[in-house]
């Protein structure tokens, strides 16, 4: 099972593509960042970040969407940008007939490093040891990826294994 992991914002979408055998054998595909102009409105950006997921959906074909929850930013701003940025992603799943699992923040660090307040650089160093990757990803890549892990372990996929099991 391939899934798609997605660490969503209007400025930088980081992404995260694993292949799932069993909630502990996972293979690295991909990840990065698709980013948008910070010079552009909010409309374009939005439309940049839809844009380029379409475009990663279609090469590397998940079979599933794993997606950090909406929660209360700092500000409300932050919080609607979110929203959007993850409305937007979404709907490019949707449209793609891709089932979409979200997870809190506090969910995918403990999940991955074993407790829910994890700093980034926790978060990244463990995701490149899970994943034996040679250097760590951008963090907005290695938290896309940490949802990735995050659903291998805890989605509808690992149920699914479970259950199958002799």
């Amino acid at each position: 099972m391939r899934i798609l992991g997605i660490d969503p914002g209007t400025l930088r979408l980081g992404y995260g593509v694993i292949d799932r055998a069993s909630p502990a054998r996972m293979t690295y595909v991909e990840c990065g960042v698709i980013t948008a102009p910070t010079r552009s409105d909010r409309r374009s950006r939005l439309f940049t970040i839809g844009s380029g997921l379409r475009e990663l959906m279609s090469e590397l074909r998940p079979d599933v969407v794993a997606m950090e929850e909406a929660f209360f930013g700092k500000s409300v701003q932050a919080t609607l940008a979110l929203g959007e940025a993850r409305g937007v992603a979404l709907f490019v799943a949707a449209e793609r007939g891709l089932p979409v699992t979200g997870y809190a923040p506090a969910k995918v660090k403990s999940t991955v490093v074993g407790h829910g307040r994890a700093s980034k650089e926790q978060v990244g160093f463990l995701v490149r040891a899970l994943l034996a990757l040679r250097r760590t990803p951008n963090a907005d890549a290695a938290d896309a990826l940490a949802i990735a892990i995050c659903h291998a372990r805890h989605g509808r996929a690992a149920a699914a294994v479970r259950s199958a099991a002799p």
